[in-house]
């Protein structure tokens, strides 16, 4: 029923940006906080970032304040991601959830490497 759909990962340089997109349905968005999580390799997921159903202004973990950027669009059912500056230990799959759910989609991979 829940589906998350991930997308925009790729490989980018050190300094560099990239802007993540997740799809939701089967629940109702605008009630719902929206987070992203990543976890790399041999590493247990992590909280990066969230945002309440109308909030403008997000909540981060201390490795990506500053540089991370989350994001919402109610009437599309969106969340987004924006990632500035981004370093090797960045490199990780990302995911999008509603912490209500205990549901987890593919997630999008971000390796960062020159």
């Amino acid at each position: 029923q829940v589906q998350l759909v991930e997308s925009g990962g790729g490989l980018v340089q050190p300094g560099g940006s990239l802007r993540l997109s997740c799809v939701t349905s089967g629940f109702t968005f605008t009630e719902h906080v929206m987070t992203w999580y990543r976890q790399a390799p041999g590493k247990d997921r992590q909280f990066i970032a969230g945002l309440g159903s109308t909030d403008v202004t997000g909540y981060y973990a201390d490795s990506v304040k500053g540089r991370f950027t989350i994001s919402r669009d109610n009437a599309k059912n969106m969340v987004y991601l924006q990632m500035n500056n981004l370093q090797p230990e960045d490199t990780a799959v990302y995911y999008c959830r509603a912490p209500y759910y205990d549901y987890w989609g593919q997630g999008t991979q971000v390796t960062v490497s020159s």
